[in-house]
């Protein structure tokens, strides 16, 4: 199967590229061949490149900055998704899609389902839900991966912050009443693999929303413990700190801890406990 993957770089999009499997034929497009800000230019590349299947593993990520860039968000999270899907459908081929759960206010303590309320707080959380809404509305054959937490040994994210500060020898004040799932991209990317070949087989029932997060709960500051725990560095500075000792542009969800039983029923993928994804994440960080 031809597969067309818009995002190459990025943590997810590196995850993609060593895990799909050699014997489809699969291409990565990114910056500069592709410009999501100008959504535009998104059905002549597809034209071009003819796929079976589409993954867009490209979003604009920057949380914060998207408050005070909202139209720059709104064209690569939701317009040009709206493109993607709108094309797949002319072309009559699926598409696998990613969000976050920023489209949650956090106000939950229970785990969200694929169908609780949505109510994004951010500019992010807004721009990545419309992008939701514009894809299902553009085609029925769509696959929504919402993660949250995301990290790799690749690219920048909470881990290399962590290490870096650390190996600076500064004080690290991290939040602690946050709650979420610490996500491993290539955790996130076999879950992909398990939805392309649903889709390969033909299944008609993996379309629509998963929620696909590690196992397991921890906070920020817990996140923190463990990845110096487990990167074997003893003299860390590290205390935990309230949401509003830190504030942000852009505000975070409380509580971001969703329910991926879904993902285990229709697709079989049973996600790996936080704690051991982190293990081999920091396994591979240090080869």
């Amino acid at each position: 199967m031809h597969i067309l993957v818009f995002g190459r770089v990025g943590q997810l999009g590196s995850a993609l590229a060593e895990l799909l499997p050699s014997h489809h034929e699969v291409t990565f497009l990114d910056q500069p061949e592709v410009d999501l800000s100008q959504p535009d230019s998104v059905p002549d590349l597809i034209a071009e490149h003819a796929p079976a299947l589409l993954i867009n593993a490209a979003a604009y990520t920057a949380v914060d900055k998207a408050e005070s860039e909202p139209q720059l968000a709104q064209l690569i999270n939701t317009d040009a998704p709206a493109a993607m899907a709108k094309s797949c459908r002319i072309r009559e081929i699926p598409l696998i899609h990613y969000s976050t759960d920023y489209v949650f206010d956090g106000s939950s303590s229970a785990p969200y389902t694929e169908h609780a309320v949505v109510a994004p707080t951010s500019v992010y959380g807004k721009t990545k839900l419309e992008g939701e809404q514009a894809v299902a509305e553009e085609t029925d054959r769509h696959i929504i991966l919402r993660t949250a937490w995301l990290y790799s040994h690749i690219g920048h994210n909470f881990l290399k912050t962590m290490l870096r500060v650390a190996s600076e020898g500064k004080p690290l004040r991290v939040v602690d009443d946050q709650m979420g799932s610490p996500t491993f991209a290539w955790d996130l990317g076999m879950a992909s693999v398990a939805a392309v070949d649903a889709l390969e087989k033909g299944r008609e029932d993996v379309y629509g929303i998963f929620h696909a997060t590690n196992s397991g709960v921890t906070s920020w500051h817990g996140f923190a413990q463990k990845i110096f725990e487990f990167a074997g560095i003893e003299k860390v500075d590290l205390s935990g700190i309230p949401t509003e000792s830190y504030p942000t542009p852009a505000p975070r969800p409380a509580y971001s801890v969703l329910d991926c039983d879904r993902l285990h029923q229709v697709l079989q993928v049973q996600m790996p406990d936080w704690q051991d994804a982190l293990s081999r994440c920091i396994n591979r960080l240090q080869r």
